[in-house]
């Protein structure tokens, strides 16, 4: 039987981990297993849990996408290396920044509610002086891609960095909340089209308005769940403010409208019929994200808010990839 070594040695919690790692497996022919096993009880890699646990960092499938779309429809397919990468920095930096502001600004709020009172800060896994160093150094990281992308970009970054503090404030004072949660994912579109071609163009502002009434649609249906809470807590929600059956309504409105605008920018930019194909799948989708939510029932809202709209990103990206380049 192979000697396994004391994981809460001194030697081996002093060492980082990859090559504490390597030892383990090279020196003791430790099952992969076993090494995973020391990893993930090393105190940096539950912190770095907790830290994309904050973020949300699954929900990058709602922006994520959209910003390949619209990097793929400035280059009329694929940009150079150098632009998708720092795309994706900036998208990456943008999105914990945002969160993070997200976080640190509602934590009060968040401590009142039983759906959010586990969240890493209101739970008290995260402090706010960790959070705020975090945020800021992730929003540098916005800043330092945008530089490195073009000077239009650096230029517009203390704007976007505004409209992300602005929105989690926004539901203190309006129901258009919504709209500028949208405005701030749209952003991604937006901003990666500007990324590859240093020019703000026409052509890509359906695309971006479609993204924004997308999200607002999407983002009032999650406010369903909290409806009681924000009337207890003088928050303001399209649910709050039209109640549970209106809601839904406007939510297919603004979804429609949506749809109308995909299909308005695949004529714009004169893609072929593979990207109608993937549109086709969106239709499908948003429709059965609808049938998933009943003023009676809200049992389904997660599965309605996350599987359906990461599905739809997804699909757009990946059809619209198609279309440029068959």
């Amino acid at each position: 039987m192979p000697y396994i070594p004391d994981l809460n040695d001194v030697f081996f919690r002093a060492l980082p981990d990859e090559i504490a790692a390597c030892l383990l497996y090279l020196r003791w022919q430790l099952p992969a297993a076993t090494v995973v096993s020391y990893i993930t009880m090393h105190p940096l890699f539950e912190k770095t849990v907790l830290y994309l646990r904050m973020i949300k960092i699954s929900h990058s499938v709602f922006a994520l996408p959209f910003a390949f779309v619209g990097a793929f429809l400035a280059a009329r397919g694929i940009p150079a290396f150098h632009e998708i990468v720092w795309i994706a920095v900036a998208m990456v930096g943008a999105r914990s920044g945002a969160m993070g502001l997200n976080r640190i600004i509602d934590r009060k709020i968040d401590a009142h509610n039983p759906r959010t009172s586990k969240r890493e800060i209101p739970a008290g896994k995260i402090n706010v002086g960790d959070a705020l160093f975090f945020t800021a150094v992730s929003l540098g990281v916005m800043v330092f891609a945008a530089y490195n992308l073009n000077p239009l970009c650096f230029m517009l970054s203390p704007i976007a960095i505004g409209i992300l503090v602005l929105y989690s404030y926004t539901k203190r004072f309006t129901w258009a909340s919504h709209f500028v949660l949208g405005i701030a994912i749209a952003g991604a579109p937006l901003g990666a089209w500007i990324a590859v071609r240093g020019t703000f163009d026409t052509e890509i502002v359906p695309l971006a308005v479609a993204i924004i009434l997308w999200l607002a649609g999407f983002d009032i249906l999650y406010a369903l769940q909290d409806i009681d809470f924000d009337r207890q807590h003088g928050l303001f929600s399209v649910p709050r403010r039209f109640g549970i059956e209106k809601s839904l309504i406007i939510s297919r409105i603004l979804h429609s409208i949506t749809f109308g605008l995909f299909i308005a920018t695949g004529m714009i930019f004169h893609l072929n019929a593979w990207y109608f194909v993937g549109l086709g799948i969106v239709g499908i989708l948003l429709a059965y994200e609808h049938s998933l939510v009943k003023p009676n029932d809200l049992s389904k809202l997660n599965m309605a808010f996350f599987n359906m709209n990461g599905y739809i990103s997804i699909t757009i990206m990946i059809f619209t990839f198609l279309s440029l380049m068959i």
